[in-house]
């Protein structure tokens, strides 16, 4: 019994120590650029990537845009989203279930007992011809402990723990790029609410000066120095700036909702204040491509989709080899009477070791490892695509940053420009030197001008928010679990 024990005990260690079935995963290669596509911003300046360790926001990047209304409204995000809650639950899974596969590495341990009382048929079939049977009533009392252990000695087992583990990692960034998704969502959708904030604002401010434009007309056309198409004229002008307040209004309700909607509020019973955009524009340094492959959560969970799928290749090759299970095991007592059931004579067991292999399925287990195989390929595939569409999204971002800070310059002299026509223009309607429809036209191009200067500062903010989320936000893709190549 003792020298059993011990080649049982040492045939296990050799046959666990052999190398897991299947090829070992290695991060594929991907070739990426040395740079992004720039151009001159609006002060000649070329943008350059900046250190990937300390450029990038950390921890919770909508913080550098200064507003603390957002803060607060991340937060509720953070703690409310459903979509967000729905995310944290799949990881839950995934790491349950990585419980469930590691779980195989240890034997299984029952304990059971039996207690009977029962009557045997005396027309039951002999077992020996020269003793009839009897009938016969008596006691059964049975308590065993069992145990069964499926040596993992091609490595199915740890095959299938590794692909758990890569599967939590790979819930944890699904759950990091919903986080980053649905928080760059509320972010752009507040700023655009507050860019519509100021455009009413601004039109609010023009409806002031085209009253007290139509006001002077008004006082003209009764001293008969002006007729009644220039009165009409710039009262229809300002009802319609009024109209596109209203536009604007039921456009700022969408967003109220949107946001409310995001941050886990219900849309009846939320509503925010008027407010405007952060008055600086916070400076986003910009990482080089390959550091996408570190950054951003959608990428580390393709490739971590990936590690996944290569383990199956080895689950799937472990079906060719023979299981190796120590079972029937169990050690008990069995008596007739509870006085002698712990008497040594009681003592029962059993110890043994059973082995299956399948001889021939039709082809099922060489099927499962092209299945397997093929998962592999889709899911290489499918992580060289989100890396293209992730160096996409930088070049794209990066391309609007660059472009509006441009246009935002030109709109500011604009406007300037505009600004400085309204007064000269009013000044020479006064004097009876300008008609009243060159006044209003100057007006409404006043009016554009201060519009277009809203947007373009509110996409300036969505833009770099955008930007911030094709970068990978805050999120640092975790460590390589230990023996595991990340190359």
């Amino acid at each position: 019994m003792k020298y059993s024990r011990l080649y049982l005990c040492a045939l296990s260690l050799v046959i666990t120590a052999c190398s897991p079935i299947g090829p070992d995963y290695v991060r594929p290669t991907v070739d990426l650029p040395d740079t992004w596509k720039t151009t001159k911003d609006a002060d000649g300046i070329v943008w350059a990537p900046g250190n990937p360790k300390d450029a990038i926001p950390k921890k919770d990047w909508w913080t550098i845009f200064g507003d603390k209304e957002l803060n607060e409204l991340e937060a509720k995000c953070l703690a409310n989203n459903q979509t967000l809650q729905a995310s944290i639950a799949k990881l839950d899974q995934a790491k349950a279930q990585y419980g469930i596969q590691f779980a195989a590495f240890m034997p299984t341990v029952q304990a059971g007992a039996v207690a009977d009382n029962q009557r045997v048929s005396a027309n039951r079939p002999l077992t020996n011809y020269k003793v009839p049977n009897a009938t016969t009533i008596q006691n059964n009392f049975s308590p065993y402990v069992s145990a069964s252990y499926e040596f993992d000695w091609i490595g199915q087992i740890r095959r299938s723990v590794e692909a758990a583990q890569d599967t939590v990692q790979q819930a944890q960034a699904d759950k990091e790029n919903t986080q980053l998704i649905l928080t760059g969502q509320l972010a752009q959708a507040y700023f655009r609410l507050r860019q519509t904030d100021e455009e009413i604002r601004a039109l609010k401010d023009s409806i002031g000066l085209q009253e007290k434009v139509l006001t002077l007309i008004t006082k003209r056309h009764d001293l008969g120095a002006s007729s009644e198409v220039d009165v009409v004229q710039q009262a229809a002008l300002t009802e319609s700036t009024k109209a596109q307040i209203e536009q604007l209004r039921a456009q700022r309700n969408e967003l109220e909702n949107l946001v409310a909607t995001l941050a886990g509020i219900p849309a009846a019973g939320f509503h925010l204040p008027g407010g405007k955009l952060p008055d600086t524009l916070p400076v986003v340094p910009v990482t080089v491509p390959s550091a996408l492959l570190e950054r951003r959560p959608d990428i580390a969970s393709a490739e971590r989709a990936m590690a996944a799928a290569n383990a199956q290749i080895g689950v799937a090759k472990s079906a060719y080899f023979p299981m190796l299970t120590l079972s029937p095991t169990y050690v008990g007592y069995q008596s007739n009477s509870i006085p002698s059931l712990f008497a040594v004579p009681s003592m029962i067991w059993s110890f043994g070791l059973q082995a299956a292999q399948t001889l021939f399925d039709g082809g099922r287990i060489s099927s499962g490892v092209d299945y397997a195989s093929a998962g592999y390929a889709l899911s290489l595939a499918n992580y060289k695509q989100t890396v293209l569409t992730g160096i996409q999204d930088v070049q794209d971002a990066l391309g609007n940053v660059q472009q509006l800070k441009l246009a935002r310059a030109n709109e500011d002299k604009s406007v300037a420009n505009l600004n400085r026509a309204y007064e000269l223009s009013y000044i020479r309607y006064q004097a009876g030197l300008d008609t009243a429809l060159a006044l209003a036209l100057v007006q409404q191009n006043q009016l554009t001008g201060i519009r277009v200067q809203a947007q373009i500062k509110g996409s300036q903010f969505t833009s770099t928010v955008g930007l911030i989320k094709a970068l990978g936000g805050s999120w640092d893709a975790p460590a390589a679990p230990a023996g595991q190549s990340s190359n």
